[in-house]
């Protein structure tokens, strides 16, 4: 009898677990709304402005919460500081609408008063307690007491600080160059985050460590490129180039100052006349054509005058002989 009764109960408790698997199945999937952090926004970053380049990268995926104390220090302000200051409580108060007019984050204003009795600072740790929230803030001090409380802040100078380049234009540093960059004169290093750096002047020192200078960086949808220039060739780590160029550029130096090349000057003057023999001899035939000339040219000369001397004589002998008549 024990044992039937054991097995009706087992027989009820395994429908009863069938009904109740299938029942979850089918309930709805729960929102995940709940399970959202409201993320409290200080006046200093409204001041500042960078979080809405980070809002428009829709790397916030929480409601940002702008309570009404916030925008009431704003606004007392833009009415009541100088103009610096009104300047940039104005730019806060566009912020605000421009954070609203996005569609890749939620922006709520929280009506907790207009103005803060014990403060904006004490008010927004209070709320964040309230709502279990986090603070987002750029103020030093600020920063500081809500971590004393435990609570998770929002540096926007932390995040512009982690995205900041490793390295800053005139900046040194020893790098490994691991191949050739598309001119025949750069060679390629990367940093240890995977930053390539192209360095000029290296693509003859591949595998090589060398000291570089970093010139300019620039920064594309694909990521980031640095661009270095070598400070001197003197600190590169090799082994086994280093040796002959510093003897190609040792030897022309030491034998340069030497006194072999200006010892042989004195026997140049000696062996100039040998140069200057050919110059003689093609000048000689150049002379030996002008008696040539010379002789071809007198006997014609010499005849005519003859001829004149001839022809005179004739007229005198002529003369003569009229005369002796």
């Amino acid at each position: 009898m024990e044992f039937y009764i054991l097995i009706l109960v087992i027989i009820v408790v395994a429908e009863l677990s069938y009904v109740a698997v299938q029942q979850k199945n089918h309930q709805p999937p729960k929102q995940l709304k709940n399970n959202l952090r409201p993320i409290f926004v200080d006046t200093s970053v409204l001041i500042d402005g960078r979080i809405l380049a980070v809002a428009r990268s829709g790397f916030i995926t929480d409601t940002l919460v702008i309570p009404r104390s916030v925008i009431g220090e704003l606004q007392f302000l833009a009415d009541n500081g100088d103009h610096d200051k009104r300047t940039r409580a104005r730019y806060g108060l566009d912020l605000v609408r421009e954070l609203q007019a996005l569609d890749s984050v939620k922006t709520e204003i929280l009506q907790d008063g207009s103005r803060a009795v014990d403060g904006v600072d004490n008010q927004l740790l209070s709320l964040a307690k309230q709502y279990s929230g986090v603070i987002c803030t750029i103020d030093y001090n600020l920063n500081k007491v809500a971590n004393v409380e435990g609570l998770t802040v929002l540096n926007v100078n932390d995040l512009a600080m982690s995205l900041r380049m490793a390295y800053l234009p005139g900046e040194r540093m020893m790098l490994e160059i691991t191949q050739k960059g598309n001119e025949q004169h750069q060679g390629v290093g990367h940093l240890p985050d995977g930053t390539m750096v192209v360095v000029e002047q290296a693509g003859s020192m591949v595998s090589k460590q060398v000291e570089i200078e970093f010139i300019r960086s620039l920064q594309t949808a694909a990521g980031k490129m640095m661009f270095a220039k070598l400070t001197s060739t003197k600190n590169i780590k090799g082994g086994d180039s280093t040796k002959p160029t510093e003897g190609k550029f040792d030897k022309p130096r030491t034998n340069k100052p030497t006194g072999t090349k200006y010892s042989k000057q004195p026997s140049r003057p000696q062996a100039q006349p040998k140069p200057e023999e050919p110059v003689v001899k093609a000048v000689e035939p150049v002379a030996a054509t002008v008696p040539a000339t010379q002789a071809a040219t007198q006997p014609r000369n010499g005849r005519n005058n003859s001829r004149r001397r001839n022809g005179n004589d004739h007229e005198d002998n002529l003369i003569k002989l009229v005369n002796n008549q």
